[in-house]
C-alpha cells in the first residue's frame, strides 16, 4: 500500500533525493503493486474508460516513452531494523534503477528483463522509523524480450511498463532460507507409496561461523538436521526419503486434476533455529503426483497423470490489458474452467502478478502448460530482426538474459503441482545453445517434469511429419501441432481433417475463430452510435491484422441461419453458432482419443472486451461457446459425430461404467420422431467407443434434430445432448488459395438451418424454488414447453432488478437448452454469496422462438 507514480519529466531531482522519506514532491500519482503505469493512470480518471469504444487508441503513446518513478514510504520497527534484511524483487518491465533511503541498491544495468526476480542484501540500509524505495522504471524498447501481447488485442500505450510484481522486504537473523522445493516420486503401480524429497537452500549472512538446525514438518512428519556454516557461505540442504524414512510415505493423498479425482495438498512449513531461536521460516504448499509424457502410434505427444493417460482438454489464459486482474476474478475464472469440465490452462507468457493463479490451479485440479510468448519470435511483436527458425533470441547475451529468466520463473513455480509442462519456445524453436541452457536449468532446478521446445509442429494422422524449421536437433520433434484454425471452422472439420487441425495428435492452439458475446456485453464496449452495422468499432474489438474482422464468421452465420439486420438479431443468433460450432471441437478429441492427445482452445479468456476467441468475455459474460464447452467435455458423454454420423460414448474416469442405456432419437422439423433406438451398454475407463451407426434420412426435412441420452440402471438422466443437423453437409474447400491466411480451410458449401426462421413462438412455464447448501444459495429453475412445437435454445439469466445487468459469474448445471413439445427439465445455478444480500433478482427466460419472461427471487428473504 501507499505507492505513488509520476514521471520523469515532473521530476528534477535525483534519485537520491526522491528515495528520502522527507522528500515533498508535489503531484505525485496513487498506484497499486503490483501494478502498471497506465493502470495506475486509468484508476486515478486521468485516462476514461479505455476499454470503451476506440478510447485506447486516445490514450498517447508519447508519456510513456521515458522512466516512471515508483515510490513508496514504509515503516520498519527497532526490532526490523536490526536484523538481517534483503530487498526482494519479483518483477519489472521491463528496466529500473533501485534506490532505498538516498542509496542506489542497483541500476538499470542489473535489474533488467520483466521475468527476472532479485534479492539484494540491504542489511544496515533500513532504520527504526520511516524509510522510502524509489524505483526508476524505464519502458521496454524495440528487441527487448518484454512482456506482449501478439495479435490478440491491442497493445496496452505503456507497453505494460511498471513494478508489475510484488517487492518485499524479508527479515530474519543470521540464517536465512530461501528456494523450499519438495520433489515427489509416487508409485505408479500402486499409488499407496510416495518418496519426497525436500531441499532448501540456507544461507550464512554473519561474518563468522553459525551453525543451528534447519526443522521441517508435513502435517504430523518431522524431520531435523544440524548444520555449520563458514562466514558468508550458502548451502543446498537435502532431505531424501533414504536419509530420512519418515519421508516414505504409504497412502498418500494424491493430487489429481479436474474431474479425474481430487486435487489433494500439503504444506511443508521449514524453521531455521540458532540458539533455539527462529532465524527464518517459510511454507510452501505442494502435491503428490508424476506427470510424464509419452508418445502415441503416430508419433503424437501425450500426457500422463499418475500413470494414466489423460486427454488434455483446456483454453490459452490470458491476463487482463492492463494486468488488473483481481485475486476475485482469478478464482472465478479458474472456477469457470472447472465448471465447464476442462482440466487445463495454457499460459503463452509466464503471466500473472503473483502465485494467485498457480495456487488457484493447484486448489482446483486444472493443469498448466507454461511458456514463453511467441512475442519474442515475431518481427512484427519484438521490434528487431527475427530468424526463421529461432526467432529474436540469437546472442550470447539473448541467451543469457532468456536462460536467467528461465530459472528465476522455474525456482519460483516449480512447487505447483498443476504445473505438466514447461514450454520453452511458441511458435518457433530457441536456438540450441538456449536450448541446452534451459535443459541445464531443468536438470539442475526442476527435474520433476519434460519440456517442450516449441507449441507448434506439422503432422498428420498418418504419422507426423515434422517441418525442418520445427526439427531441434537437440530434442527432435514436438510431438505436437499448432496449425490452427483460427477462423470459422464448421463442426465436420473436427472429425474430418487429417493433415491440420483436426481431431488427432495435441494441437497446442486452435479454436473456430470469433465468439461474439451477447448483447448486453456488447453494450457495455460498443458506443450506441456503432452498435449496427458492424464498423471500426467492432474491428477494433476483434483480434490484430488478419483477426481483425468478422466477414467470415457474420458470412457463415448468414449461410447457415439466414439474414441478419440487427444487432439483437446477430448477438442472439451468435450464441447459436457460437455453440454449434465450439461443441464438435472439443468432442471431437473426446471421442478420437487417444489417437487425439491434447487440444487447447484458442483462446478461454480475452485481455479486455472483444468479440474473438473466448469461453466467457471480459465481463465474465459466458458465450453460447461456454455452454458448448462445458457440454462436450463431460466426463461421462454421449455425442454425435459429424461426417460420420454415428454415434458415441466417451469415458473420462478411471473405472469402467456398467448398467447404462442409451437412447437415441432422431426427429423431423415438426418434431415427428423418424428413428429411436436404446441399447444396454458399459464402458471401459478411460475410453470411447461407437455406440451405433445412424441410417440415412432421405425424406426427412432440411434441419432436423437428434437427441441422445444416457441413463443408469434406475432411469436418471446422466446426460443430454440435443443436436440440430442439415440434410446439406458443411463441404470444405482444402485446394483453394488462401494467401498469407494459412490456418483457415474456407468452405465450398455450408449447412443450411434456415427452416428454423419457422419454429413458432411459444410459452415455456418456469418455476424457481431455492436451495441452501454448505456452498451458498442455488436458484432452482423447472422448465416445461406445453407447446405443440420445439422450445429451441433456451436462454437463463440472472438479473439485478435495479439495473437490469446479469450477476456475474454465474454457474449454471445447463444452459441454452432446447426441449420437445411436453417436456420438462429443471437446472440450477449458483452465485457468489456476495450477490445474496439485500437485493432482488430476477430469473429470465428468453430464446430463440421463446417468449421472454421473468420471475422475482429474494434470496435474502430467507434470512
Amino acid at each position: 500500500n501507499g505507492w505513488k507514480i509520476q514521471s520523469i519529466r515532473e521530476i528534477n531531482e535525483p534519485g537520491e533525493t526522491v528515495s528520502l522519506a522527507g522528500y515533498q514532491g508535489a503531484g505525485w500519482i496513487p498506484a497499486n503493486v503490483p501494478g502498471t503505469v497506465l493502470a495506475a493512470l486509468v484508476k486515478q480518471h486521468i485516462y476514461t474508460d479505455p476499454y470503451v469504444g476506440l478510447n485506447m487508441q486516445h490514450i498517447p503513446s508519447e508519456p510513456f516513452r521515458e522512466a516512471w518513478w515508483y515510490r513508496n514510504v514504509f515503516d520498519v520497527s527497532k526490532e526490523q531494523a536490526v536484523r538481517y534484511a534483503r530487498l526482494e524483487i519479483d518483477g519489472i518491465n521491463y528496466k529500473a534503477n533501485v534506490w532505498l533511503n538516498g542509496e542506489l541498491i542497483a541500476d538499470e544495468e542489473t535489474v533488467e528483463g520483466p521475468f527476472h526476480q532479485y534479492r539484494f542484501d540491504v542489511t544496515g540500509k533500513l532504520h527504526p522509523g520511516s524509510n522510502a524505495i524509489a524505483v526508476e522504471v524505464f519502458p521496454p524498447r524495440p528487441g527487448q524480450f518484454a512482456i506482449g501481447f501478439v495479435d490478440w488485442n491491442p497493445a496496452p500505450p505503456d507497453c505494460n511498463m511498471g513494478v508489475y510484481r510484488p517487492i518485499r522486504v524479508i527479515f530474519h537473523d543470521a540464517l536465512s532460507l530461501t528456494d523450499p522445493f519438495v520433489q515427489t516420486k509416487l508409485n505408479l503401480q500402486t499409488l499407496r507409496e510416495a518418496d519426497l524429497t525436500v531441499s532448501a537452500t540456507v544461507a550464512n549472512h554473519a561474518q563468522h561461523e553459525v551453525s543451528g538446525v534447519l526443522e521441517g514438518s508435513i502435517g504430523t512428519i518431522r524431520f531435523l538436521c544440524r548444520l555449520t556454516l563458514a562466514p558468508k557461505s550458502r548451502k543446498e540442504i537435502v532431505f531424501d526419503s533414504t536419509n530420512y524414512p519418515q519421508l516414505h510415505l504409504t497412502d498418500p493423498r494424491v493430487w489429481w486434476p479436474n474431474n479425474l479425482g481430487k486435487p489433494e495438498l500439503y504444506e511443508l512449513e521449514l524453521t531455521c533455529r540458532v540458539d533455539d531461536k527462529s532465524s527464518d521460516h517459510c511454507t510452501v504448499t505442494f502435491g503428490i503426483r508424476e506427470i510424464d509424457d509419452y508418445f502415441n502410434d503416430a508419433g503424437h505427444r501425450g500426457f500422463r497423470v499418475n500413470g494414466q493417460p489423460i486427454l488434455i482438454k483446456g483454453g490459452g489464459w490470458v491476463d487482463d490489458l492492463l494486468l488488473q486482474d483481481t485475486a476475485e476474478t482469478l478464482e472465478a475464472q479458474i472456477q469457470y474452467v472447472q465448471h465447464m469440465n476442462l482440466n487445463a490452462i495454457r499460459l503463452e507468457g509466464f503471466w500473472g502478478k503473483d502465485h494467485t493463479l498457480y495456487d488457484l490451479c493447484d486448489r482446483y485440479g486444472i493443469l498448466v502448460m507454461v511458456g514463453w510468448s511467441c512475442h519474442w519470435e515475431h518481427e512484427e511483436y519484438l521490434g528487431a530482426s527475427c530468424d526463421v527458425k529461432y526467432g529474436g533470441a540469437l546472442t550470447p547475451e539473448d541467451f543469457t538474459m532468456l536462460s536467467t529468466s528461465f530459472r528465476d520463473q522455474v525456482i519460483w513455480l516449480r512447487n505447483h503441482p498443476s504445473i505438466f509442462i514447461w514450454a520453452v519456445g511458441s511458435d518457433k524453436l530457441p536456438h540450441p545453445e538456449l536450448e541446452r541452457r534451459y535443459v541445464e536449468i531443468l536438470k539442475q532446478y526442476d527435474p520433476t517434469r519434460n519440456y517442450l521446445a516449441s507449441t507448434g509442429g506439422y503432422g498428420s494422422e498418418s504419422g507426423v511429419i515434422v517441418d525442418s524449421d520445427l526439427l531441434s536437433e537437440i530434442s527432435g520433434s514436438t510431438g505436437v501441432k499448432m496449425l490452427g484454425p483460427y477462423a470459422y471452422t464448421p463442426p465436420v472439420y473436427w472429425y474430418t481433417d487429417k493433415n491440420y487441425g483436426g481431431a488427432y495428435g495435441f494441437n497446442t492452439e486452435t479454436g473456430p475463430g470469433p465468439q461474439v458475446p451477447p448483447l448486453e456485453s456488447i453494450c457495455k464496449m460498443i458506443p450506441d452510435e456503432h452498435r449496427w452495422p458492424i464498423d471500426e468499432y467492432w474491428r477494433y474489438h476483434c483480434g490484430r491484422n488478419e483477426f481483425n474482422r468478422l466477414d467470415r464468421y457474420q458470412a457463415a452465420m448468414e449461410a447457415r441461419y439466414g439474414p441478419v439486420n440487427d444487432v439483437e438479431t446477430f448477438t442472439r443468433v451468435a450464441q447459436v453458432l457460437n455453440y454449434e460450432l465450439m461443441r464438435p471441437m472439443f468432442e471431437a478429441f473426446q471421442a478420437h482419443k487417444f489417437k487425439s492427445t491434447g487440444v487447447i482452445q484458442w483462446m478461454l479468456n480475452s485481455a479486455w472486451p472483444e468479440m474473438y476467441w473466448q469461453l466467457y468475455d471480459w465481463y465474465l459474460m459466458p458465450t453460447g461457446a461456454f455452454y458448448g464447452a462445458k457440454k462436450a467435455c463431460q466426463p461421462l458423454h454421449i455425442l454425435y459425430r459429424y461426417g460420420f454420423h454415428d454415434v458415441y460414448l466417451v469415458n473420462d474416469n478411471l473405472a469402467p461404467v456398467g448398467d447404462l442405456v442409451a437412447l437415441v432419437r432422431v426427429f423431423d422439423f415438426y418434431t415427428g420422431e423418424r428413428y429411436s433406438k436404446s441399447i444396454s451398454i458399459e464402458i471401459e475407463a478411460n475410453t470411447s467407443k461407437c455406440l451405433l451407426q445412424l441410417p440415412q434420412f432421405d425424406d426427412i426435412s432440411r434441419t432436423y434434430f437428434l437427441d441422445a441420452r444416457l441413463f443408469d440402471n434406475a432411469g436418471r438422466e446422466l446426460d443430454h445432448n440435443f443436436y440440430w443437423l442439415s440434410v446439406k453437409p458443411d463441404v470444405l474447400d482444402y485446394e483453394k488459395d488462401i494467401g498469407p491466411f494459412y490456418y483457415y480451410t474456407p468452405s465450398k458449401e455450408y449447412a443450411d438451418f434456415t427452416l428454423l426462421q419457422d419454429l413458432p413462438m411459444v410459452d415455456v412455464m418456469m418455476q424457481i424454488d431455492q436451495v441452501q447448501d454448505k456452498a451458498g444459495h442455488n436458484v432452482r429453475v423447472h422448465l416445461h414447453n406445453d407447446a405443440d412445437a420445439l422450445a429451441f435454445f433456451i436462454e437463463l439469466r440472472l438479473l439485478d432488478k435495479e439495473s437490469r445487468q446479469s450477476l456475474l459469474p454465474i454457474f449454471w448445471s445447463d444452459n441454452y437448452i432446447s426441449l420437445m413439445p411436453g417436456e420438462s427439465c429443471h437446472l440450477e445455478a449458483k452465485l457468489p454469496a456476495r450477490y445474496l444480500w439485500d437485493r432482488t433478482i430476477i430469473v429470465e427466460i428468453n430464446g430463440w422462438n421463446v417468449n421472454r419472461k421473468e420471475l422475482i427471487w429474494n434470496p435474502s428473504m430467507l434470512h
